[in-house]
């Protein structure tokens, strides 16, 4: 629940939750609480009324991760971007990992490389996408390009362990 809370933290400071009748901001409610069922529901009340319609896919998106719910998460990742939903790395990122969870390591690539190009995107963040390349580059069997990324990475990030591990594997490949 940990990766929840920091999702539902970025979630929660991207919602514009004025109107005291907001339904997103009750499904935020439930999603703290880890309601989800309830969450979604306020979620679609507001997709429904119109109101936060990006905002409110996003917290879909969300609740459906928590759920380990892959594809459904992807689908409200992109309808939240498809409704004027903010394009943050965050949200990038999260598609990517969707996509690398249902073996679309291709498609987790273009996503990680988007979400690296928005402003937003914090250190942290930004070495996780940048691991994350690697290791879609690696799902994809492309080793060649996993090992010059790993290179770079290893660059910006010397004291990273799993790096340093993932290095020795692509050392026997």
């Amino acid at each position: 629940m940990k990766r929840g809370k920091a999702l539902l933290a970025i979630f929660s400071a991207g919602l514009l939750l004025t109107a005291c009748g907001n339904p997103s901001k009750k499904g935020v409610e439930y999603l703290e609480k880890g309601e989800y069922d309830q969450a979604v529901e306020q979620f679609e009340q507001a997709i429904e009324k119109n109101k936060n319609t990006g905002d409110a896919w996003r917290g879909i998106g969300i609740v459906k991760w928590e759920q380990k719910d892959y594809k459904g998460a992807r689908n409200a990742f992109r309808k939240a971007l498809d409704n004027n939903a903010e394009k943050t790395g965050t949200i990038y990122n999260l598609i990517g990992n969707c996509d690398l969870k249902l073996g679309k390591a291709k498609e987790a690539l273009n996503y990680y490389n988007l979400g690296l190009e928005q402003d937003d995107v914090s250190k942290k963040m930004k070495k996780e996408m940048k691991y994350n390349i690697i290791v879609a580059y690696e799902k994809m069997e492309d080793w060649e390009s996993a090992e010059v990324k790993l290179e770079e990475y290893l660059e910006s990030y010397p004291n990273d362990k799993a790096a340093k591990k993932e290095a020795e594997f692509l050392e026997t490949r």
